[in-house]
């Protein structure tokens, strides 16, 4: 049985080896970025979940010191309960030490809070960069192997008598599989990082409405007593 000289896998296997490589850069590329779009996307659901959760129980009127106390039990805390935690053991600290300055304790938690935000913002931006690369690089990673590979044929060419349709047509089909791979690779990668880089973006402005109000509620009981 004959096998399609235009089928892909024939178009791939009979490619000159930097068409072959440019591909194997795109397919890897793909996969890497697949791995980071489930990863992402996961753990940013779950971020917004577990902060309409801990924003619930924040508001529900319980004791801040007993929230605190939670949180020691718990397994990993991200998010809105990690600045939580952050801010008030530095507010626990800085009163305990018999420090008489509302400003220098309220100036301490916000510092110790601003902190635990940027991690949690790291943590919701993780891997964009490289999906932004290859959402920018890929096409033309594959327009380069479509070029090289163009050029291999019409410098095939040179070397027959008569140019037919027939000769011409699988070297070019090959090197246009390359520029396919390149919008296959670069199309998931910019729609997701679109897609994440908003959802980061509104999820740290809530982080930091929350921590604004968080602060405001240190600020009463700091400048009560």
């Amino acid at each position: 049985m004959n096998q399609d000289p235009l089928s892909i896998w024939h178009l791939i296997s009979g490619a000159s080896l930097l068409v072959q490589f440019v591909m194997l850069i795109l397919v890897l590329a793909s996969v890497i970025s697949w791995g980071i779009i489930i990863q992402l996307g996961s753990y940013q659901r779950r971020a917004k979940s577990q902060f309409r959760e801990f924003e619930s129980e924040f508001w529900s009127g319980v004791d801040l010191t007993q929230l605190y106390r939670q949180g020691n039990n718990a397994g990993a805390i991200d998010g809105a309960e990690s600045i939580f935690r952050a801010g008030f053991k530095e507010f626990s600290r800085l009163r305990q030490q018999g420090s008489t300055d509302p400003d220098a304790i309220m100036e301490g938690t916000q510092r110790a809070m601003r902190i635990a935000m940027s991690r949690e913002e790291e943590k919701l931006e993780a891997n964009l960069p490289f999906l932004a690369s290859v959402a920018s690089v890929s096409p033309y990673i594959g327009l380069f192997g479509t070029v090289w590979g163009i050029m291999n044929s019409f410098r095939g060419l040179a070397s027959q008598h008569q140019a037919t349709l027939a000769s011409v047509a699988p070297g070019i089909s090959e090197a246009l599989v390359a520029t396919a791979m390149g919008l296959f690779a670069a199309i998931p990668a910019v729609l997701a990082y679109n897609r994440f880089s908003a959802k980061a973006e509104a999820l740290t402005t809530s982080y930091e409405t929350f921590s604004d109000e968080f602060s405001s509620i240190l600020h009463r009981q700091v400048h009560s007593k």
